[in-house]
């Protein structure tokens, strides 16, 4: 079993409105300098969504898009630079299957 953290927005927001690709370029390169392998994947309606269907704010007839990682400080990180995110984490032995 893995922890995962995530860091979940509308689509909308996260891929247009945010700059999400740049904050993932740097940190890609970030890893290459240190020789480190990548723990973040940028996720398209993922399918730990139907597990927070009792959260208000996240209506899940919206199109939603995760930055998931196991790495907990990235996403802290993530929610200080781009602050209209929910922040949250699971347990998993797949990326895409919660338990």
């Amino acid at each position: 079993m893995y922890n995962y953290y995530f860091a979940i927005a509308s689509q909308d927001f996260l891929l247009n409105q945010e700059p999400v690709e740049e904050i993932l370029r740097e940190r890609t390169q970030y890893y290459k300098d240190l020789n480190k392998e990548i723990d973040f994947w940028l996720v398209i309606n993922p399918s730990f969504i139907n597990l927070m269907k009792g959260h208000n704010y996240l209506n899940t007839s919206n199109s939603f898009a995760a930055i998931v990682s196991l790495d907990k400080q990235f996403i802290r990180w993530l929610k200080l630079r781009i602050s209209f995110v929910y922040i949250g984490s699971f347990r998993s032995k797949s990326i895409f299957l919660s338990d």
